[in-house]
Protein backbone atom coordinates (compact mmCIF):
# COMPACT_ATOMS: atom_id res chain seq x y z
CA UNK A 1 0.00 0.00 0.00
CA UNK A 2 0.93 3.59 -0.78
CA UNK A 3 2.62 5.38 2.15
CA UNK A 4 0.09 8.47 1.70
CA UNK A 5 -2.49 6.26 1.42
CA UNK A 6 -1.97 4.01 4.83
CA UNK A 7 -1.76 7.57 6.47
CA UNK A 8 -4.57 9.38 5.55
CA UNK A 9 -6.72 6.01 6.90
CA UNK A 10 -4.68 6.00 10.02
CA UNK A 11 -5.72 9.98 10.65
CA UNK A 12 -9.06 9.29 10.05
CA UNK A 13 -8.95 6.28 12.71
CA UNK A 14 -7.30 9.03 14.96
CA UNK A 15 -10.60 10.40 16.14
CA UNK A 16 -12.37 9.20 18.87
CA UNK A 17 -15.83 9.77 17.54
CA UNK A 18 -14.55 8.18 14.23
CA UNK A 19 -13.37 5.02 15.93
CA UNK A 20 -17.06 4.93 17.74
CA UNK A 21 -18.32 5.13 14.10
CA UNK A 22 -16.02 2.25 13.17
CA UNK A 23 -16.83 0.22 15.73
CA UNK A 24 -20.86 0.37 15.81
CA UNK A 25 -20.87 0.10 11.51
CA UNK A 26 -18.85 -2.92 11.70
CA UNK A 27 -21.96 -4.63 13.42
CA UNK A 28 -24.53 -2.50 12.05
CA UNK A 29 -25.42 -0.94 8.45
CA UNK A 30 -26.74 2.27 9.99
CA UNK A 31 -28.52 5.85 9.01
CA UNK A 32 -27.01 9.09 10.21
CA UNK A 33 -29.80 9.88 12.06
CA UNK A 34 -29.27 6.30 14.09
CA UNK A 35 -25.66 6.82 14.15
CA UNK A 36 -26.15 10.45 15.89
CA UNK A 37 -28.95 9.41 18.45
CA UNK A 38 -26.45 6.68 19.24
CA UNK A 39 -23.05 8.77 19.77
CA UNK A 40 -25.74 11.36 21.18
CA UNK A 41 -24.22 14.26 18.61
CA UNK A 42 -25.71 15.98 15.99
CA UNK A 43 -27.10 14.73 12.37
CA UNK A 44 -24.23 17.72 11.08
CA UNK A 45 -21.65 16.29 13.16
CA UNK A 46 -21.71 12.73 12.04
CA UNK A 47 -22.14 13.66 8.69
CA UNK A 48 -18.63 15.67 8.94
CA UNK A 49 -17.51 12.28 10.62
CA UNK A 50 -18.56 9.96 7.88
CA UNK A 51 -17.39 12.27 5.34
CA UNK A 52 -13.72 12.01 6.64
CA UNK A 53 -14.04 8.23 6.52
CA UNK A 54 -15.36 7.68 3.40
CA UNK A 55 -12.90 9.95 1.66
CA UNK A 56 -10.63 7.75 3.48
CA UNK A 57 -12.22 4.60 1.89
CA UNK A 58 -13.10 3.13 5.36
CA UNK A 59 -16.82 3.58 5.15
CA UNK A 60 -19.46 3.38 2.19
CA UNK A 61 -22.60 4.45 2.06
CA UNK A 62 -25.37 2.61 0.42
CA UNK A 63 -29.26 4.13 -0.66
CA UNK A 64 -31.86 1.87 1.03
CA UNK A 65 -35.05 3.96 0.00
CA UNK A 66 -35.01 8.14 1.09
CA UNK A 67 -32.15 7.04 3.46
CA UNK A 68 -28.45 6.45 3.36
CA UNK A 69 -27.05 3.71 5.68
CA UNK A 70 -23.17 3.46 6.06
CA UNK A 71 -21.37 0.10 6.18
CA UNK A 72 -17.63 -0.47 6.79
CA UNK A 73 -15.15 -1.54 4.23
CA UNK A 74 -13.91 -4.95 6.15
CA UNK A 75 -11.38 -5.70 3.49
CA UNK A 76 -9.70 -1.86 3.98
CA UNK A 77 -9.63 -2.42 7.60
CA UNK A 78 -8.21 -5.93 6.85
CA UNK A 79 -5.63 -4.36 4.45
CA UNK A 80 -4.55 -1.34 7.00
CA UNK A 81 -4.23 -4.39 9.70
CA UNK A 82 -1.63 -6.30 7.24
CA UNK A 83 0.34 -3.22 6.63
CA UNK A 84 0.68 -2.34 9.98
CA UNK A 85 2.16 -5.85 10.68
CA UNK A 86 4.56 -5.65 7.67
CA UNK A 87 6.22 -2.23 8.88
CA UNK A 88 8.64 -4.36 11.35
CA UNK A 89 9.81 -6.27 7.82
CA UNK A 90 10.44 -3.47 5.83
CA UNK A 91 13.76 -1.86 4.54
CA UNK A 92 14.58 1.26 4.56
CA UNK A 93 17.64 2.22 1.67
CA UNK A 94 19.74 5.20 2.62
CA UNK A 95 22.05 6.86 0.07
CA UNK A 96 24.24 6.91 3.35
CA UNK A 97 25.48 4.81 6.47
CA UNK A 98 26.22 6.43 10.01
CA UNK A 99 29.52 5.25 11.12
CA UNK A 100 29.86 6.22 14.26
CA UNK A 101 26.54 4.31 15.94
CA UNK A 102 26.63 3.04 19.77
CA UNK A 103 30.34 2.80 21.60
CA UNK A 104 30.17 1.79 25.15
CA UNK A 105 26.23 1.71 25.23
CA UNK A 106 26.42 5.97 24.51
CA UNK A 107 25.07 7.05 21.55
CA UNK A 108 28.01 9.06 19.84
CA UNK A 109 26.73 11.79 17.96
CA UNK A 110 27.23 11.81 14.29
CA UNK A 111 25.40 14.78 12.94
CA UNK A 112 28.16 17.06 11.66
CA UNK A 113 29.52 13.40 9.80
CA UNK A 114 26.11 12.63 8.32
CA UNK A 115 25.34 16.15 7.01
CA UNK A 116 28.58 16.11 5.33
CA UNK A 117 27.16 13.14 3.27
CA UNK A 118 23.74 14.53 2.95
CA UNK A 119 24.39 18.15 2.39
CA UNK A 120 28.38 18.39 1.29
CA UNK A 121 30.74 20.14 3.84
CA UNK A 122 29.87 23.78 2.95
CA UNK A 123 25.80 23.27 3.95
CA UNK A 124 26.10 21.32 6.78
CA UNK A 125 27.24 24.47 8.62
CA UNK A 126 24.04 26.04 8.07
CA UNK A 127 22.49 23.12 9.39
CA UNK A 128 24.46 23.71 13.16
CA UNK A 129 23.36 26.73 13.50
CA UNK A 130 20.08 26.32 14.51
Amino acid sequence: MLMEQLLTRLKALADKTRLKIIIILLNYDLCVGALAKHLAISEAAVSQQLQILRKAGLVRGGKRGYWTHYRVEKEIIKQIISDLEELPNRQVNLTFICQRGLAGGKYLSCRKTCFDRIEGPDDANRGDSK
